[in-house]
């Protein structure tokens, strides 16, 4: 196919048109692009790629450079009909030229394609022949399966279409009984505005003390939440019990889809599963706003492994009855092989020191508090 790149599309155009693209994602969105701009010094290049007279794929590429290294991200994407192999195609063959234009030593690309569907080994999961045929061309092209994933590459995804009476039969058993149990032992619940910022990273940080995570300083959040928000692209849900707030998820929002990403309890009052009824509520609250897909954002890389960090939060988010969705994961191109490789090597200890002082930092403040 023969496509031509542009970067004509303004801000006011980029979304509307990519919430209308087959494998859109939030993460292409144009304030994904400047919050990673604002917070850790990625640079955002947004591509629209022309057949004839319309748009046919859309790439947000994030340019960094740390000494030597400059690297480039499409942060789950490009997005594009995948189903069409001469598209995928020369989409690939444009961006691969452009990281040699750009003198950076490698690409990443990570969009949403499925290779499979369900836990492998499962009665029902199959897998996904043009996942994997994707997969195929891409290693033919000189790419690889890349070492840093960044983003989960499984997740959970359910079907919105259904009624809530059926939504609502799919969950497990003992999942649908703390959804239940939640309100009748007088958990509320209410949608989050501005003016909740405090509170909503207040949750988050307790949950990363107790949980063991790193989380980032208030003003990186506060960056990210506003201008989504204020966007009409996510949406806070908060817990309350007894007038207190114990729990919040906030959901994004593009075109069809919904996604759980950010998710908080207090350590009082967990008793009472305000984290079941909150995803309930997240699943209502995005059927009723058209969305035909609500993704739980995050399973783990092999369900086998009882010690991957995700399989407790597995366990929890598969009783709320969706399907898992095995996806390709991110695939780098390598435009400078030596450079790329000292990359790899480097980074994972640099990030290992970085995620220490992170976790002396939280330590810290809890003996402060």
């Amino acid at each position: 196919m023969l496509i031509h790149p542009s970067n004509v599309i303004d801000r006011a155009i980029w979304n509307t048109t990519l919430a209308q693209m087959p494998y859109a994602h939030v993460l292409q969105t144009w304030e994904w692009g400047d919050f990673k701009a604002a917070t850790t010094g990625w640079v955002p290049e947004r591509i629209a790629y022309m057949h004839q007279s319309s748009v046919v794929a859309m790439a947000q590429i994030l340019t960094r450079q740390i000494g030597p290294f400059k690297m480039m991200y499409v942060p789950k994407g490009p997005a594009l009909d995948y189903t069409d192999p001469s598209l995928r195609a020369a989409v690939l063959d444009d961006l691969k030229r452009h990281v040699h234009q750009q003198d950076a030593i490698f690409l990443k690309i990570d969009p949403d394609v499925v290779t499979g569907v369900g836990v492998p080994g499962a009665p029902d999961a199959f897998d996904d022949p043009t996942g994997l045929q994707i997969a195929a061309e891409w290693q033919a092209a000189g790419l690889r399966l890349s070492h840093d994933q960044v983003q989960f590459r499984n997740s959970i995804v359910i079907d919105l279409r259904r009624s809530e009476d059926e939504l609502m039969a799919a969950m497990k058993q003992k999942t649908r009984y703390n959804v239940r149990l939640a309100d009748k032992r007088g958990v509320a619940t209410r949608l989050g505005t501005l003016d909740d910022l405090a509170l909503l990273y207040r949750l988050y940080a307790e949950t990363a003390r107790r949980d063991g995570f790193v989380i980032r300083p208030l003003t990186y959040y506060r960056q990210a939440w506003v201008s989504f928000m204020q966007a009409g692209l996510a949406q806070p849900i908060i817990a309350e019990y007894k007038g207190e707030a114990i729990a919040h998820v906030i959901i994004f929002g593009l075109g069809k889809r919904a996604w759980y990403i950010y998710g908080a309890s207090a350590d009082e009052e967990r008793k009472h599963m305000p984290t079941y009824l909150l995803q309930w509520e997240a699943i209502s609250w995005a059927k009723a706003q058209g969305m035909a897909v609500y993704d739980l954002w995050g399973a783990p890389d092999d369900f086998k492994d009882e010690n991957d960090p995700l399989a407790g939060v597995f366990r929890f988010k598969e009783g709320f009855g969706g399907v898992v969705a095995r996806r390709i994961g991110a695939w780098d191109y390598a435009a400078k092989p030596l450079l790329y490789t000292a990359y790899t090597r480097v980074m994972p200890m640099a990030l290992n020191v970085m995620r220490g002082f992170g976790r002396r930092r939280m330590q810290q403040e809890d003996i402060d508090d």
